[in-house]
């Protein structure tokens, strides 16, 4: 991989999706090998006057530690990360793995305790809520290989789609964003897909290279109690290491009260991780015109072009619905008509059919537009 790639996103990195001043302390961690980018990103770091952390994880070693922990030790690991994520003003994570299907080995169980006590206090509470953050995945062969592409033509694709004209995105973005705003009622309607929800005094907000990377998505979150009808999500999502597929879910006033999927018994194990994993934390529209086809990786997959997700558990405390869980499982469907079609209203207008945008305000979201 060229180096000169690699600085310059390291540079966008520090700069602009986490935008680091000086003084400011930022938290560097590294999930596999990319010693690289982490060593740019310190370098970049100091450029700015920044004070840059660094932990380096092995996913083997961390698996090791999740595989024999009760709820008490794990608990206890978290408080030494807690005391020092509290310290943090930004934080970037790098993630590397050369499997992602290193943890299929680790059981349900011991992948509960792991996020009920580690993954929702550290990370779905405080560093989401509290920190300047973002979370990408490494050009490496493990990821050209999910892709069905090799490396050096990944990594093309790799820094097309992460380093977009965000400002152009931006821009495009705040016609949504007011009519989100404004609007109470929305509907979703596609192949086993009808359902409707309130997103009434919400915020909602453009995400346009200033959070987990790619970036391209409007995010917002349902009114808690106000999800009624069937969801079939037609893109494979990953959890845990094991690879969900045709999951659907039935709602009855914003509670998930049937889930199937080609595991259904596991499915319904993560949603009883507590109250609020039947419950959706986010709705959110995916716009990136590079991203086109599912890789089976929930960074990349819930920013493609003509989809939109919609998650169980927790929420974010800029879009707050109320609900909390250590779950927040962002499941992707794409309504562009190469994947079955769909629409989608705002107030019983439609806005999206197939994947585009069909209102002139919104039409500068549509693929060829944010090119």
């Amino acid at each position: 991989m060229e180096d000169t790639r690699i600085r310059k996103f390291a540079h966008f990195l520090i700069n602009e999706t986490v935008y680091l001043k000086k003084g400011e302390k930022i938290l560097i961690e590294l999930h596999g090998h990319a010693y690289r980018l982490a060593k740019s990103l310190v370098q970049e770091a100091y450029k700015v006057g920044g004070q840059p952390f660094i932990h380096v994880f092995d996913y083997g070693l961390e698996g090791a530690l999740v595989a024999g922990a009760d709820d008490a030790h794990m608990a206890d690991v978290t408080s030494y990360e807690l005391t020092r994520m509290k310290d943090m003003d930004a934080y970037i994570d790098i993630r590397a793995t050369d499997n992602i299907h290193a943890w299929n080995d680790i059981s349900d169980t011991q992948l509960a305790v792991y996020n009920k006590n580690y993954w929702g206090p550290l990370h779905l509470r405080q560093r989401c809520n509290h920190t300047k953050w973002t979370v990408l995945r490494y050009p490496n062969d493990a990821m050209a290989q999910l892709a069905g592409m090799s490396t050096d033509e990944y990594e093309d694709f790799y820094f097309k789609a992460c380093l977009l004209d965000y400002e152009k995105m931006g821009k495009a973005m705040e016609n949504i964003v007011k009519r989100m705003d404004h609007t109470d009622e929305v509907r979703i309607t596609g192949p086993g897909t009808d359902i409707r929800f309130s997103i009434r005094d919400i915020p909602s907000h453009g995400m346009h290279g200033n959070k987990n990377i790619p970036d391209g998505e409007i995010y917002t979150a349902p009114v808690r109690n106000s999800v009624n009808g069937v969801i079939s999500y037609n893109v494979s999502s990953p959890y845990n290491g094991f690879l969900f597929k045709d999951v659907k879910f039935e709602f009855k006033d914003g509670k998930i009260i049937k889930a199937t999927s080609n595991n259904t018994e596991l499915l319904n194990k993560i949603l009883d991780t507590d109250e609020g994993a039947r419950y959706v934390g986010e709705f959110a529209i995916g716009v990136n015109p590079v991203i086109m086809t599912p890789m089976e990786d929930i960074l990349f997959d819930e920013k493609i072009a003509g989809s939109f997700h919609f998650t169980p558990g927790n929420c974010y405390d800029d879009s707050s619905n109320g609900n909390h869980s250590a779950v927040h499982w962002d499941l992707i469907n794409i309504q562009r008509a190469d994947f079955g079609g769909g629409n989608m209203y705002f107030d019983g207008e439609l806005i999206r059919k197939d994947g585009l945008f069909v209102v002139d305000d919104l039409k500068a979201l549509n693929p060829e537009n944010l090119l």
